[in-house]
């Protein structure tokens, strides 16, 4: 039987963001630096680096002195390379007995500095963005348990940060319920999952079945989305896991400021109820009962006055819990899931 991705990682971690200057890119570092602060020794940065994640800035050297085990490239641009600028820092990590940890699309092994630095250190390369061998393709079969996905109206909206928050909130309501990983930095928190996005096409909604297999009935699998149906790059991936997840339940991420797709300017974002009523459309292929459960909003661009008429606004319009899980938490829609599934 085909495995998850496992990972098994050394902390403490000194986190390597480098110069990038927009935080929708910095998703893995901030994404571990808010879920698990006491694995982080600090953050490594270059000159120009617009984002601060709240942590040390540290040098390799460092990090080194204070413990550090492994250096994590904490950075998930647009294409999956890191600027070539960025290497040397990285072999000096290797050769000082860090792990060195990508999430990224490409393969350590394939840079022959690291490679010969880690094998004089002793330091492991750990690629996360790996999918196991051997996937099936999706049976569209149905499976026991109960299944919620986060979906979104663009990419690095905040499907992960719901997901978790989610998971969380269910487990202190006292349900049953698991975060189920599906990129590199859920799987790097998880330690283990799918990272679909780097699944060969075919076996997408297979991989997102072996996520999310069989439980209880009573059990719900929290599946972190990935990409966007209305993204014109990524949109393939949304699908593929949308279609194998068969959600019972999905939470809309969106971000109350953004009206482009982030990257794509000339593409508008579509409108909350237009992505619901998509999501649903597409979604009964293989779960015709699937419903949207409530949406989760990125408010921070908003100026504090405006946050809850923003939302009132929303829950007027579509009949749902509209929540900032960082502000408000993700309760409310917990207690709507409740209610829709009370046999659960």
């Amino acid at each position: 039987m085909t495995k998850l991705t496992t990972v098994r990682l050394k902390p403490p971690f000194l986190i390597l963001i480098g110069d990038q200057s927009d935080p929708t890119y910095v998703k893995t570092g901030l994404g571990i630096v808010h879920w698990r602060p006491e694995l982080v020794v600090g953050q490594l940065r270059f000159a120009g680096c617009g984002v601060d994640m709240g942590v040390p800035d540290m040098s390799v050297a460092d990090a080194v002195k204070a413990g550090a085990k492994s250096l994590v490239i904490g950075v998930a641009p647009v294409g999956g390379v890191v600027p070539d600028t960025w290497w040397s820092c990285i072999e000096e990590a290797a050769r000082s007995g860090l792990d060195i940890v990508c999430g990224l699309h490409f393969r350590l092994a394939d840079y022959p500095g690291v490679v010969a630095a880690a094998k004089e250190s002793g330091a492991r390369l750990i690629d996360v963005r790996k999918p196991p061998s051997k996937l099936p393709v999706g049976t569209g079969l149905n499976r026991s348990g109960k299944r919620l996905l986060t979906v979104g109206t663009d990419c690095a909206i905040g499907k992960k940060f719901t997901a978790l928050s989610l998971a969380e909130a269910m487990l202190d309501a006292g349900m049953q319920a698991s975060f189920r990983a599906t990129g590199q930095t859920g799987i790097m928190l998880a330690g283990e999952g799918i990272p679909v996005d780097a699944v060969v096409a075919d076996f997408i909604s297979g991989a997102a079945e072996l996520v999310s297999p069989d439980n209880e009935d009573n059990h719900w699998d929290v599946i972190e989305g990935q990409g966007s149906l209305f993204h014109p790059g990524y949109s393939g991936v949304s699908l593929g896991l949308l279609h194998g997840s068969q959600p019972d339940a999905f939470v809309l991420c969106h971000d109350a400021t953004r009206r482009h797709v982030s990257g794509w300017e000339h593409y508008e974002l579509p409108t909350v109820q237009d992505a619901i009523d998509q999501h649903v459309a597409l979604g009964r292929r293989t779960n015709p009962a699937i419903r949207c459960v409530g949406i989760s909003v990125n408010t921070s661009g908003l100026a504090a006055d405006k946050r809850e008429g923003y939302l009132a606004n929303l829950v007027s319009e579509t009949g749902l819990p509209c929540v900032d899980p960082l502000i408000d938490g993700c309760g409310a829609i917990v207690e709507l899931i409740q209610q829709q599934f009370p046999e659960v």
